[in-house]
């Protein structure tokens, strides 16, 4: 089985084993609420194409790029890519169900030629009503800290509705965020500059993202929602993640990524060891880590 359906009365949700990435996040309102889409079901998440071949990948066990692609382990130095492995991973499927799927990666030789470390990452994956709830579990069964960060990076549809303008959709914060925002620059992360948030709320328009990622570090609010008038609002309540990384490419791709982290690419050139990583985290030996974001989907006002 290379992909996993799971639903709700309102949402139907796909999910592939290779990255345990979700493919699809359809929503079906409420007859006679479905606004400038209709009643017809609609789909949500960008559905990849030439700009951005994928949709919401898993990021692990790196967030964004590290000092010329490779992370160093007790003076050794291991390749690794940008957002890590994870995302171009088959997980073991554990649990299927109408409305919950659950996957696992697991440390092999290949990873180990990449991060030395014994290690689990579970995704699951539960659907109710309105909502989509993923939750990642790392753990360790080594006898030392596992370093490590985590993201999701799930790109919705820009405008969300066809028909509606790309400047009016606004991302809305549950409280002000005045803090200063970091930027990426090759990959890596740039010193910190004034924050494009007005308030509460960060206008979208294209030429926001001409310097790549807009980076909270940290972001106060647990809620985020993005939309505009007229269209359904996602809704993300996130626990676990102290940044979160907007993001779109800058040449007019019609999606837009809010992206909740625990970890951040690597400062504009720090070098060192990867259990000293700026922003990293680290999973007690025999210990668990968690984070969680649920999706919910409110119709129209």
């Amino acid at each position: 089985m290379d992909e996993v359906r799971i639903a709700s009365d309102r949402l139907s949700v796909v999910v592939a084993r290779h990255g345990a990435e979700l493919q699809s996040l359809r929503f079906a309102p409420p007859a006679g609420d479905g606004g400038p889409g209709g009643d017809d079901p609609l789909e949500l998440l960008w559905q990849a194409g030439p700009e951005w071949r994928r949709h919401a990948p898993v990021l692990f066990p790196v967030v964004g790029r590290v000092a010329d692609d490779e992370v160093v382990v007790d003076g050794r130095r291991y390749p690794m890519g940008q957002h890590g492995f994870a995302r171009d991973s088959d997980f073991e499927l554990l649990e299927a169900s109408p409305s919950r799927a659950v996957l696992r990666l697991v440390d092999d030789g290949s990873t180990r030629e990449h991060y030395p470390f014994p290690f689990s990452l579970v995704v699951a994956y539960d659907v109710a009503g309105d909502a989509l709830s993923v939750r990642w579990t790392v753990s360790t069964h080594g006898d030392e800290p596992l370093p490590y960060s985590l993201g999701w990076h799930p790109a919705f549809r820009w405008p969300l509705v066809d028909g509606v303008a790309k400047t009016d959709h606004v991302v809305r914060f549950a409280e002000p965020e005045p803090d200063d925002v970091r930027g990426v620059r090759g990959g890596l992360l740039t010193e910190p500059v004034p924050t494009p948030v007005q308030g509460d709320v960060l206008p979208l328009q294209e030429g926001l993202f001409a310097d790549d990622a807009v980076v909270m570090d940290p972001v106060r609010s647990r809620t985020v929602r993005y939309g505009a008038p007229g269209t359904p609002t996602v809704r993300l309540d996130v626990e676990g993640f102290p940044q979160l990384g907007v993001w779109s490419k800058p040449s007019g791709a019609d999606f837009v990524c809010l992206e909740p982290w625990a970890g951040l690419a690597s400062p504009e050139g720090w070098q060192g060891e990867l259990r000293d990583k700026p922003y990293g985290q680290h999973v007690a030996p025999g210990g668990v880590r968690e984070a969680a974001c649920t999706v919910t989907v409110e119709p129209p006002a």
